[in-house]
């Protein structure tokens, strides 16, 4: 599995513990497993359960970078990416925010149309700015 295959999974893992909070991140990487004819790879693991981890934090950033947007008004694929990508942000140096930025708009671009992908370029442009003063 390459790394964008991993960050896609990643992204659909996502997708679905929107639909699932009830459910654990551990639940739902299970349930993927026994439905998956490939297994998930420990970079799709980690990035799943690195942004669910860090939901709240990373929500936060969204929320200050998504001028005039609530959370709850943002259609779940972009979210999904927008997460994968602000965790991405959050745990990489500022040497990979060109490689982050382009993955999340490359798998955007996969699931949703021309709209959503202007709209995750625009909030990541912001949200670099706000993980670099929370980077780890």
């Amino acid at each position: 599995m390459t790394r964008r295959e991993s960050r896609e999974a990643a992204m659909c893992l996502l997708y679905e513990y929107s639909y699932n909070t009830h459910k654990t991140p551990g639940e739902i990487v299970n349930a993927a497993v026994e439905n998956r004819e490939e297994k998930l790879s420990g970079f799709t693991r980690e990035l799943f359960t690195g942004a669910c981890s860090r939901l709240p934090e990373i929500d936060t950033i969204l929320t200050a970078s998504a001028d005039n947007w609530r959370l709850g008004r943002i259609a779940r694929v972009p979210l999904a990416v927008l997460r994968l990508a602000v965790y991405e942000l959050l745990t990489t140096g500022p040497e990979n925010e060109k490689i982050v930025i382009n993955e999340a708009l490359e798998i955007c671009r996969a699931y949703a149309d021309e709209k959503a992908v202007a709209f995750v370029n625009g909030v990541l442009s912001k949200a670099v700015v706000a993980v670099g003063s929370a980077r780890t």
